[in-house]
């Protein structure tokens, strides 16, 4: 609504001074045409790059520029067409006014006269202004990232309640939580069935009455926030819970009530839990893959690793993709037996293998198609692993002698797969996070730090982070040069509108004033700063740069007219600090509900709403005394060298 509000109070200004309807819509209209469509072309300008950031939550968050750019299109029709024929119909008279038009007369003037003594006074202190500014900002800065430059700060007893949480995909959780069920590669469906069933009697036990909505177990799938896995070894429980109520437990309670009960379940079996929340799918807070050559030496690594999880005391559901395979045998030759017998090792070797697997003797042709002759034991007469191994070999002196005395059998799992990053081996080490004792560049940090100490133990071992980590950096990568291509085309936008190099740049001053709001707002409310929360930053750039438009715009307009720069200054900001401060209020009225959770607090958007809401006011508050300082400094050195 800020485009309509201002060729509303304009064209009120005309009116109350006698001007008729149509005389009072054209004037008006062509006074704040240059300013108000500067100022919606800059509000498209900070959200169109949003289109643009990469990866799933660029897919998820796109909606959000697409609409209100629309919005704001739309907009400008209704404010430039709809809006004044809708007042001169209305035929609006101010000769005899009401009791309700002259109390709002008086208000609004005095409001006028007690901002401009304000004014005046700030006007007098220009350096100590700016200034304090400086520090202001510089103070919000650190505020906003010492936290995670130094996470040591995040457990300072002072510092720590200055600096602003960390929590990049704060998000609602669902009522709703999964039992993921993997067993070794090849298990038989039935089997696995029948352990799901088994987990589910063990959950079911730690649920209370009213508590769930329900329970449904199923073998052959599992679902993951990324992405289903299919097959017979793979099993899930979905636990549907009732809405939340004062009396029923949180999602994090009912999961750590059954964690242990449920993870010592007997068996071959891995098993882990998935909590969803609302928002873009995102990997885990922690996310380590450790690489090297040597399996045993990747497995020793990561239960070391998981071992720091465990001990960190902030750290969940701590899990590993190094999933098992079938039970099986590995056959090792009895090399004194085999010596002993005069039978070749690699005779006996040759003999298994002609046994269990055959041995391509002959190749031939038909119809273009290769077609291999492999010869080996029928496979009737090998029905299970004792009949292998009592299956004889004549030794040089015609003795028949059993393969289970030349052959050692060790019983083994084996490995249901074998992953591989960067050309080497790797197993990746995953876990969530307490987010009310650390946050996740924190978190990875300590992991890390521990790791140097034991590193030594695992020379041939190396380790890469990933998940919820990497995704951050992308994010921030991406919304950093976004946000940079915003403000390159805001002051594009507002280079063209106002002809000059350094305006443009005085109507920039209020994005850092807005980030000022914004830590202040997140400081006062405790809402971490959030992915979600830098796409409101970004936002509210465009936002906050529309009162020093208008503002700026009546300025010059003075200027051009003959007055002196000071008196062009104060009366430029007199005649638009009621507009500025209804387009701040509404704005800040349609999202107040929202900022402070009075219709229920949402850790997704709730950070977005505080943003914009204390980066508005906080702009528009020092925006209405620093963009006047700023353009009486910066008119009256231009004045003075047009003259010389």
């Amino acid at each position: 609504v800020d485009d309509a509000v201002v060729v509303v109070e304009s064209i009120y200004f005309r009116l109350q001074r006698g001007s008729d309807g149509m005389t009072a819509t054209m004037e008006s209209l062509r006074e704040v045409f240059a300013p108000v469509t500067a100022a919606v072309l800059t509000t498209m300008a900070a959200f169109l790059p949003l289109m643009l950031l990469p990866g799933i939550v660029g897919k998820f968050m796109m909606i959000i520029p697409l609409v209100v750019t629309t919005a704001l299109a739309i907009s400008l029709v209704e404010a430039y067409w709809m809006l004044p024929s809708h007042i001169m119909s209305a035929r609006v008279r101010f000769d005899r006014p009401s009791r309700v038009q002259k109390l709002r007369t008086v208000f609004l003037h005095r409001i006028r006269v007690g901002y401009v003594r304000l004014l005046i006074k700030a006007l007098r202190w220009p350096k100590t202004i700016l200034a304090s500014l400086g520090v202001l900002f510089f103070l919000a800065l650190f505020a906003a990232m010492a936290g995670s430059a130094n996470p040591a700060l995040n457990q300072h007893p002072v510092i720590k309640h200055f600096l602003v949480k960390m929590d990049f995909f704060a998000s609602d959780p669902l009522r709703l939580f999964y039992i993921n069920i993997e067993m070794p590669n090849g298990t038989p469906l039935e089997m696995t069935l029948a352990k799901v069933q088994e987990i589910e009697a063990k959950a079911r036990v730690h649920t209370q009455a009213g508590e769930t909505r329900s329970i449904v177990s199923y073998a052959g799938q599992m679902f993951t926030e990324t992405a289903p896995f299919s097959g017979p070894h793979y099993g899930q429980i979905l636990v549907a819970l009732n809405p939340k109520t004062e009396r029923l437990r949180s999602v994090d309670e009912m999961v750590a009530s059954m964690d242990e009960d449920v993870k010592t379940t007997a068996g071959p079996v891995k098993i882990s839990f998935l909590k969803l929340a609302g928002g873009p799918p995102t990997s885990k807070a922690i996310s380590i893959k450790v690489r090297g050559d040597d399996i045993h030496e990747i497995q020793a690594a990561a239960e070391a690793l998981k071992t720091i999880m465990r001990d960190s005391g902030f750290t969940q559901d701590i899990s590993d993709d190094n999933s098992h395979g079938l039970e099986e045998m590995v056959l090792h030759v009895d090399t004194d037996a085999a010596r002993r017998s005069g039978i070749l090792p690699d005779q006996i070797m040759r003999s298994v293998r002609l046994l269990v697997d055959g041995e391509i003797v002959a190749e031939m042709q038909d119809q273009g198609e290769k077609i291999e002759v492999r010869v080996r034991a029928k496979t009737t007469s090998l029905d299970n692993i004792d009949e292998l191994l009592n299956f004889s070999l004549s030794s040089p002196s015609g003795r028949r002698i059993p393969l289970s005395n030349l052959l050692t059998a060790e019983n083994q799992l084996g490995l249901g797969n074998i992953r591989h990053y960067n050309f080497r081996r790797t197993i990746t080490v995953e876990s969530d996070i307490d987010k009310s004792k650390t946050d996740t560049v924190a978190a990875n940090a300590y992991v890390m730090a521990e790791w140097q100490k034991i590193q030594q133990d695992f020379p041939n071992i190396n380790l890469d982070t990933s998940g919820e980590l990497d995704d951050i950096q992308e994010s921030l990568d991406a919304i950093f040069k976004l946000m940079l291509f915003g403000v390159l085309l805001m002051y594009a936008i507002l280079g063209t509108q106002f002809r000059s190099y350094f305006q443009p740049l005085m109507i920039l001053a209020t994005v850092p004033m807005a980030f000022t709001g914004v830590v202040v707002g997140l400081l006062v409310t405790a809402n971490p700063l959030s992915l979600f929360t830098l796409y409101g930053v970004v936002a509210l750039a465009g936002i906050a740069v529309n009162a020093a438009i208008v503002l700026i715009s009546a300025a010059n307009d003075r200027l051009q007219r003959g007055m002196k720069v000071t008196h062009a200054t104060l009366y430029a900001a007199r005649r638009r600090v009621i507009p500025i401060l209804i387009t701040s209020l509404t704005t800040v009225a349609g999202l107040f509900s929202l900022a402070t959770g009075l219709g229920g607090k949402s850790l997704l958007w709730g950070p977005v709403a505080t943003a914009i809401v204390w980066g508005l006011v906080v702009s528009t508050v020092l925006t209405l005394f620093v963009v006047p300082l700023l353009y009486r400094l910066f008119m009256r050195y231009s004045v003075l060298n047009q003259h010389r």
